[in-house]
């Protein structure tokens, strides 16, 4: 994590979390399905990131506390 967001994290004062995440078989179709149903994703589409063995991929969406709920697939 950046430092400058670890910052951030520190300093909360407020008890919310930044995140929680979800992991999933099938992160296009958790995708596709959330999209189809009026859901707001913030990403355009899931996000490839060069992680473990053969990467991941994720996407976010808002809970009601502004909190970023994560759905994420280990590739």
């Amino acid at each position: 994590m950046p430092e400058p967001e670890r910052r951030r994290v520190r300093q909360r004062r407020d008890g919310r979390i930044d995140h929680v995440a979800f992991d999933v078989d099938d992160i296009d179709a958790t995708y596709a399905l959330l999209k189809s149903e009026g859901i707001t994703i913030i990403e355009d589409q899931p996000v490839f990131l060069n992680f473990w063995a053969r990467g991941c991929k994720f996407f976010n969406l808002l809970g009601p506390d502004g909190e970023r709920l994560e759905f994420c697939q280990i590739l």
